[in-house]
């Protein structure tokens, strides 16, 4: 049942909803829940090209999107290509494999107490800021006070 205007846009409704779940960093579980359906039947309407109105309804809904973004977001290849791609250890296409690069040789280390502290440093800062700023309202507010008295 794929319409004209179907065939000539690259759309995929099911491949759209999927996108937009993946964006908004939901699961099929929680939406599932969500929507009162099993992560089952979730996973099924993700790989129909074509829903009905009222499917994508209720799933913009759910997603807190427009109905028409799912119905003409169109597919893009080279996403689809690298979505249904693997990265995983001992994978023949992964880029860098356990044989590969060990963890200690990455330069990449993500320590979540050094985060932690980084991001109270910038609350403090702002804080100060924040509180200058209130002063300097203040003062501005006496002074015009002053002035109509």
């Amino acid at each position: 049942m794929e319409t004209k205007e179907q065939k000539l846009k690259n759309t995929h409704h099911g491949h759209a909803i999927k996108r937009f779940r993946h964006t908004l960093g939901i699961k099929q579980e929680a939406l599932a829940t969500e929507m009162g359906l099993s992560q089952a039947l979730i996973s099924t309407y993700e790989q129909r090209k074509v829903l009905n109105d009222d499917v994508i309804e209720r799933f913009a809904k759910a997603l807190n999107v427009a109905p028409e973004l799912i119905k003409e977001l169109e597919e893009d290849p080279v996403t689809f290509i690298v979505e249904n791609n693997t990265f995983e250890n001992g994978s023949v296409n992964n880029i860098a494999s356990s044989s590969d690069i060990s963890n200690e040789n990455c330069g990449n280390t993500y320590n979540p107490i050094e985060q932690i502290l980084e991001l109270s440093k910038e609350k403090t800062v702002l804080y100060e800021r924040m509180l200058e700023l209130e002063k300097e309202k203040s003062a501005l507010l006496e002074q015009m006070i002053k002035e109509k008295k």
